[in-house]
């Protein structure tokens, strides 16, 4: 009898196990993995533990990615890839002429183009008159006049800082490959052009104008968190200004807070006035691609991306809660924007500085 009792325990903690095993993990929808090209400022966000734990257990996805300049991806092999996660509406618009139109599209986030520097400089730009103030800490930079001055060939040591070699530049990835070059040539077009936007009509008498400026800057990357990396690591005499995402900054003071504590009185942020804002669009390739939509527009991931990673999300995007950040100088709403040249026009530049 104890045997029989013993053996119908077994067989009860077997079916028991079966129906575990059934309910709990053989009902339990596979992750699947989409794959696709992204803008480097974005991989800390995909790498982010949290995020990834959300997509696969809420979604069900897991994201995989290879890095590539916005303008790059769209030019790529597209095969076997389910996504591309561009940094501007720029690339949007040439896979709509190249490729056709996607599957799915989506602005999942926004953040705007700004200036950084280091403390010294920020100091002589603000006696040369190129800096003012823009309100609660945040400081604005003409850049109209800041272009003319780099294309009349003004140098460092004609603001007073003798300690910098050469003309006044500011680094930049290649527009031809990089969003973030590409969304401040479209910038410097429109600060440039005598109506404050640039068109098809005075394109022609801007492009040698952008042609010079960027020339001057030398040696280009091509992904935006390359440079920021470099501008960090090489030092104020390397690249005494850089123009890139807001973002950029936000993410490395909340994943980076010991270094963040020994940088944060030597960096500045500036914006540019006007600046323009960097769209995020997500373009899916396929019906697998575009599952990505909806997990990263999750409500979640949204405040992650702006509380971790410095991405500004929402409806309301343009006005944010800042004080979250142990950053100087930024703009809770950033109002003081333009709108980018049309595409038309912006395939005039990439030509022009291929």
């Amino acid at each position: 009898m104890k045997s029989k009792i013993t053996g119908l325990v077994i067989l009860a903690a077997i079916i028991a196990a079966a129906c575990i095993y059934y309910f709990g993990f053989a009902s339990r929808p596979q992750t699947v993995t989409i794959n696709g090209y992204l803008g480097g400022e974005k991989t800390g966000l995909l790498e982010d533990e949290q995020v990834q734990e959300i997509l696969e257990d809420k979604y069900h996805i897991h994201i995989d990615y290879f890095r590539a300049g916005s303008l790059e991806m769209v030019e790529a092999d597209l095969t076997g890839r389910d996504y591309l996660f561009p940094s501007s509406p720029v690339a949007l618009e040439l896979y709509r002429e190249t490729v056709g139109e996607p599957v799915r599209t989506e602005v999942i986030f926004n953040t705007p183009i700004v200036l950084y520097t280091y403390t010294p400089v920020a100091q002589a730009m603000e006696q040369a008159g190129y800096i003012s103030d823009l309100g609660g800490g945040a400081r604005g930079v003409d850049l109209k006049l800041l272009a003319e001055d780099i294309l009349a060939g003004k140098q460092w040591s004609d603001i007073g800082l003798d300690s910098l070699y050469g003309a006044m530049t500011i680094s930049t990835t290649d527009p031809v490959k990089s969003n973030s070059g590409n969304m401040f040539a479209g910038l410097l077009a429109n600060v440039l052009s005598p109506g404050g936007v640039a068109d098809v009509e005075n394109i022609d008498q801007i492009l040698p104008k952008l042609v010079d400026i960027f020339e001057k800057s030398g040696y280009m990357e091509s992904s935006s968190s390359d440079l920021f990396n470099q501008f960090l690591r090489t030092g104020m005499g390397a690249r005494p200004i850089m123009a890139g995402y807001e973002s950029q900054i936000l993410e490395f003071a909340s994943q980076n807070p010991d270094d963040w504590e020994i940088l944060k009185d030597e960096i500045v942020v500036l914006y540019p006035v006007p600046t323009v804002w960097a769209a995020h669009p997500y373009i899916a390739l396929d019906e697998a691609g575009a599952l990505g939509i909806d997990a990263l527009m999750d409500e979640e991931v949204q405040a992650i991306a702006w509380e971790c990673h410095g991405f500004r999300t929402g409806i309301l995007s343009a006005s944010a809660d800042i004080s979250r950040f142990d950053v100087d100088g930024l703009q809770s709403s950033v109002t003081q924007a333009v709108s980018m040249p049309d595409y038309d026009v912006m395939a005039r530049i990439i030509e022009a500085l291929s």
